[in-house]
Order: structure tokens, then sequence, then C-alpha cells
């Protein structure tokens, strides 16, 4: 039998995760909770398989490289810029304060002067993926409030790169601080970074181009990951820096090119993969026992993370002008630390200023802190409550003007709708027009920011996987319509419609005709399937032509729809429709009379022509300029010009004629439209 151990390890790793995350989910806690119980439940410290610890790492490694890219993909200095004023002096004020307090916290417990410094370094920097998680979840991603904690965790992760950069000069030996070291190192780095930006602005985009007109979606794919691993394993051999450096500026100068949304939609898939084997790998590191033993340090660890943090922020939020909302949110939002942390503390081992058992400590302080951060969320609103209570204190916290208003305080009876793409637009003019109040729901920031342009409600987030949809009061909602493109999102927004909203009307867009099935099993009254509503719109405009009633095809395409586009005949209903279609349209005539001037009718009511006494055809409408007269009274007046428009079997509307132009004058007539 051949050696498979790397694909065992992956198989065990992931199946592991899998089930760890599913758990978490169930319980309301983020996946990367799951995964680091995963990887501590196959570490060398537990019962039952153990996994190939360096192999995993290895493997781990492209979870923090495509980790490093997709940041540096979806870096904004545009972003960043419109909230400088909190992130930046917030951001690295709040890291300077968690190193010292985490430092003071290791000499405590007798640590090394390096290791202090790295356990202050780790537990300084909050989790992009968890941050922004929560965010989502509470319906905060697309707030300034949100906006301002997200520009403050990107100051926290370029603070990140910098200090791995900086890292290998705090490894020396001696007692001395090898300045030169730092400066070599330093320069590396920046020789690294001018190189790849200089020049690879303007390769990677163009070579990005050539292969996207090859028309092969499987060597894109493989130039961006020749792009992200060849920058990252170059900047490590070449340049003497790490691969997270490497990765994150790869990341940059892909974001230059018009084609970096569908980068960043390949990469994702490898991403989250080894994202999971890098958390597994780092609960792999986790010794339950020694956890056990020490279970006063991190309690100790975890309340200067979560509690320390936090107090850190509200106290700069007395000293800064912020809005309290802002401040109340960062505080809540980064009291927790996660993937950086880890990076930062594997570099420390590396570097051999940790042991694995210090590192421990930094694995269970985030294990923690990560579990409670969705709790956190919850103190927002108490909080702002109690310290509006105090109104000394609370006009030093909220210095800014007034906060905006929450989406739950602003809307009620509005529309909900699900995807603002092309089809969304249609809907959101339309609810515009009409002065339905509506709130939109996308997953894409720049369609996000064009609904903040336009001024129109919106939460940021995927409403099938997280939620952000509990934000959008789907019970106090008139409607709620779906109109993504992919349909098993729409599937899964559909069922966790139903479940907060039992009979809210749904209307949900299908892509196959299984969809429509599965879609309307699921909970959606209406479901619209473009492709076929196309087809059903030309059978209407046929029959139309055909001279068929507009009511009675009206009636008979809405029981196709209801029908989920079976075009068979094969209902009970289909079948009496279709005979009262067929035998309205062989009986029934409508048409449409203009009286010219000198006409009969002019100047007479509708009671004393009696035209359906002496015909049998009844006048149904009038059509006056612009306005339409339907169904007009007995003493409605004729005038020149008017339309009228009659129904009745042939023989009837033949009557009519007659009558008409045998009392009208030789100059004038009638001109009939059918």
């Amino acid at each position: 039998m051949h050696e498979i151990t790397l694909l065992i390890n992956i198989v065990v790793a992931l199946v592991v995760a899998f089930i760890g995350g599913v758990i978490a989910r169930r319980m309301g806690l983020p996946t990367i909770v799951g995964y680091l119980l995963a990887g501590i439940a196959i570490g060398p410290f537990t019962p039952g398989f153990v996994g190939d610890t360096e192999t995993i790492s290895q493997l781990a490694e492209l979870g923090v490289i495509f980790l490093m890219f997709g940041v540096g993909l979806h870096f904004s200095l545009n972003d960043l810029w419109k909230v400088r004023s909190i992130a930046v002096p917030g951001a690295l004020i709040r890291i300077a304060i968690t190193v010292g307090l985490g430092f003071w916290l290791s000499q405590l417990w007798g640590w090394s002067v390096g290791a202090g410094i790295v356990i202050g370094l780790s537990i300084s920097i909050a989790s992009t993926v968890v941050l922004l998680r929560g965010l989502m979840d509470n319906g905060l991603l697309n707030t300034p409030h949100g906006q301002a904690a997200v520009g403050w965790v990107v100051v926290e992760d370029i603070a990140t790169v910098i200090i791995l950069v900086l890292m290998p000069a705090l490894s020396g030996r001696t007692e001395t601080f090898d300045w030169q070291r730092l400066a070599i190192t330093v320069f590396e780095a920046v020789i690294f970074i001018l190189l790849v930006v200089f020049v690879g602005r303007r390769f990677i985009p163009w070579l990005l181009h050539r292969i996207a007109h090859t028309r092969s979606r499987e060597l894109f794919i493989l130039a961006i990951l020749a792009i992200t691993l060849g920058t990252a394993l170059g900047a490590a051999e070449l340049f003497g820096v790490s691969f997270a450096l490497g990765a994150f500026v790869a990341g940059i100068v892909v974001s230059e090119s018009p084609l970096s949304h569908q980068v960043g939609a390949d990469v994702f898939p490898f991403r989250e993969a080894f994202a999971v084997l890098f958390f597994v790998s780092i609960g792999m590191l986790v010794n339950p026992l020694y956890l056990v033993n020490n279970f006063g340090n991190i309690l100790a660890l975890t309340a200067l993370i979560v509690v320390g943090r936090s107090l850190a922020t509200l106290l700069m939020g007395f000293i800064f002008p912020w809005q309290a909302r802002t401040t109340l949110v960062i505080a809540v939002g980064l009291s927790q630390i996660g993937e950086f942390s880890f990076i930062l503390g594997q570099a420390g081992i590396n570097l051999g200023l940790l042991n694995r058992n210090q590192y421990s400590l930094i694995l269970a302080g985030a294990l923690l802190s990560i579990t409670i951060n969705p709790m956190m969320y919850r103190l927002v609103n108490p909080l702002e409550k109690w310290f509006r209570r105090i109104p000394a204190l609370w006009r030093l916290l909220d210095r800014h003007g007034q906060s905006q208003p929450s989406t739950d305080e602003r809307i009620e009876g509005h529309v909900v709708l699900v995807g603002y793409g092309r089809v969304g637009r249609h809907i959101v003019n339309l609810l515009e027009q009409m002065s339905i109040p509506h709130l939109i729901i996308d997953a894409d920031a720049e369609r996000i920011d064009e609904l903040n342009n336009r001024g129109i409600l919106n939460l940021y987030g995927d409403a099938s996987n997280s939620e952000v949809l509990t934000h959008a009061h789907l019970e106090h909602a008139r409607a709620l319509v779906v109109t993504a493109p992919d349909e098993s999102s729409n599937e899964l927004v559909v069922a966790a419609a139903r479940d907060l909203a039992p009979g809210l009307p749904i209307i949900a867009r299908a892509t196959t005709e299984e969809g429509i099935e599965q879609l309307a099993a699921l909970g959606a009254e209406d479901v619209i399937h473009p492709e076929l509503e196309g087809g059903l719109e030309i059978v209407r405009h046929t029959l139309l032509k055909l001279g068929f009633p507009p009511q009675e095809i009206f009636r008979y395409t809405d029981a196709v729809r209801h029908d989920h586009y079976d075009l068979r005949v094969n209902t009970e209903e289909e079948h009496r429709l279709l005979h009262d279609l067929i035998h309205a349209s062989e009986r029934i005539e409508v048409t449409w009379l203009r009286l010219d001037a000198g006409n009969p009718l002019i100047g007479r009511t509708i009671a004393d022509a009696d035209l359906r006494a002496r015909t049998g055809a009844s006048v149904v409408a009038i059509m006056r300029g612009r306005q339409l007269l339907a169904n007009p009274k007995s003493l409605t007046r004729f005038e020149v010009e008017d339309r009228v428009g009659f129904i009745g079997e042939p023989e009837q509307i033949q009557a009519v004629e007659k009558l008409l132009l045998e009392g009208a004058p030789s100059d004038a007539g009638v001109e009939w439209e059918t």
C-alpha cells in the first residue's frame, strides 16, 4: 500500500474541523472556536488519532499566505483615509497600551523580556475575521461605527506586517540591541516592497489581463496561485522577510487590476480551506493539561484581552471627539484576538522567544475571547443607555454630534430586498417612486457604497450565511423579495426568513426548474424564473395578437405561474381556464369606437342612447384625452374625440356599428379599433 500520510492528515483535519465548526455554529459561536477545538482533539496531548503536527503546520503556512493576501487584496487607502481620525491614533495608542499591560503581566509570571514583548504584541491585534463576522451578524458593518472599527483593525493589520518584519531583530542572543541587524531587516523589506510595487503593479495586472483573454478559467486560477505563492516564497528566500509580508504586498499589487474582484472570488475557496487547516494546526499546539494547571493565568490574560482592551478604548473615547456609539462598537468588536495573534505567536516560537507552553496561553486567551465576543455586542445598547443617564459623562463621551439612528429605530412596514443587482435596481427604483419604505441587503461593498450615496437604507452582509436577516425586522415587513442569481443562497434565505416571519409574503428568484419546486417548498409564495417568465410573456403577447381577451389571458398565465411554469394542461383549474379562454375568444369581442364631430352619440348620455337595449352591446369604458373612465355611469355624456369601448358578441358589435352609421350625417362617421 502506498504511503498516504499527507492525505490522511488533510482528510482527518478537515473532517474534524467540519464537525467542530458545525457544533460551534449550533451553539451560536464563531466557527473558529470549533476549528481550534478540532485541533486540540487531534493534537498530541489528547487521546485518539494524533495528526502529524509538522505536516499540518506546513499546510497551515498556506493558510497564512492566503489570509494575508486577502488582507492586501481588500486593503483600501481611501476607506482608511475616511476614518483616519479614529483608526490611526486609536489603534496605535491601544497597541502601545496593550503591549505595556501584556509585558507587565508576563513579568509577574517571571517570563523573559522577549517573551513578554511577544505576548504583549500578540494580544494587541484583533482578529479581522471575527470582527467582520460580528459586525455583519449585528447589522453594523456598513454603518459609520462599523466602518471605523474596520479601519481600526486595518491599521492593526498593517502594524502586524511591520512587527513581523522587525521581530527577527528581537531574537538576538546578546544583551545589547542589534541595531545593525534591524537596519538590514528594514532595508531588505523596503527594497522588496519597492520592487514588487513598482514592477509588479505594471506587470501583474497586464499578465492577468492577458490570461483572461485566453478564456481559460484554469489558467487564470493557476496564474493567481503562482503570483500569490511565488511572491510570498520570493520574499522569504530572496529578501529574508516573512511569507506574510510577501503575500500582503502581492494582494495590494493585484488589487490594482480591474480583475481584482474575480481574483478575490477565485482565491476565496483556497483561503477558506487552508485557513481552516491553519486554525486546526494552532489547536494542535495546545496542551489541555497545561491549561488546566494554569487556569488562573488564562483568566487573567483573557480579562486583559476582553476587559482591559475595551476599557482602554472607552478611555480614549473620553479623550478624542468620537461619537459615543462608535467608541462602544469599537470597544466590543475588538475585544478579542485571533489569526494574526497566532501568526505573531508562531513567529515568536520560531525565533526562540516563546516556548509552546507560553504559546498555549495565547491560544487559550484567543479561544475564550472569541467565544465571549458575540455576547459583547449585546452590551452596546445597555451601555449607551447607562451613559445617557449621567449627562455630564455622556457629554464627555459623545462630542461628535447625534449618532445616526439604527435600522431598528427607522423603519417598519417595509419591503426587504435581498440582492441589489440588475433586477434589484429596477425594484428599488419602483419602490422609491411609489414612496414604499424599503431595506436592501447585499454583500457587495461597491453596491453598498452606491446605496449609501443614494441615501437608501441597507445592511451589508451575506443574508444566506450570517445573522444579518435578524436585523431586517422581517416580522414588521410587508414583503421579502429575494433576487440574487445564486439559487442555493436564495433557498437558505427563504428558509431562514420563513422561520423568522412565518406569515411574511416571500417572492424569490429561481434559476432552475428544480429550484422552483425547492423554493416553493421552503416557503416562497411566488417563485419567478426569469427565463421561463420570458417564455410565458411571449405566450401572452401571442394570444393577444390572436385576439384573445386580455383578462382571460392574465387569468390563464397566472394559473401557469401557480403551477410552477408547467405549460401542460394537467389540472382541473387549467382545463377550466383554457376552456373559458377559448370560449371567450369565440363569442366575445371588445371594440373601441372613436367619435368624430357630428356623430349622433355626441351630447347624449349613456342612458339616453340606450345602446344595450337596442343592440345588446355594452359600454365598458371611455378614453377621454389621457383620462380613462372605466365602467362609466349612465349619466355620462359622450363628447367629441371620445374613444368608447364596447363589449359584446360579434353580431352585437355589428348592430352598434349599423345603428350609428345609419343615424350619422354623410360627413360624419365612426372609427372602429379592435
